[in-house]
């Protein structure tokens, strides 16, 4: 039974990192959104004439994009096969004792 409880906490824990992720992925894409909003709005109020507010798009679209590759998985399947062949090799060192 306690191998049983420790799959489920270990699944529970790794769901509960992806949720977090999801979440901070969603928070900074909400943020972006209506930030870059609101300083198009104030540029074309203010300064028509030059567009500003694409800098800090930019600059924040590139952070954006770099979280969002993170997130939603370039690289994703080689942390999960290292971190099964390190559990894999933490199991065989631990039976040879």
């Amino acid at each position: 039974m306690e191998t049983y409880t420790n799959k489920e906490e270990l699944a529970y824990e790794k769901a509960s990192r992806r949720v977090k992720e999801l979440k901070g992925f969603y928070g900074n894409l909400t943020s972006y959104c209506l930030v870059i909003s609101f300083l198009a709005v104030l540029n074309f109020l203010t300064s028509p004439q030059y567009l500003w507010f694409f800098w800090p798009m930019l600059g924040w679209g590139l952070g954006l994009a770099a979280h969002a590759a993170s997130t939603f998985g370039i690289g994703r399947d080689w942390e999960e096969r290292k971190i099964k062949q390190l559990m894999d090799e933490e199991r065989r060192n631990t039976k040879s004792l």
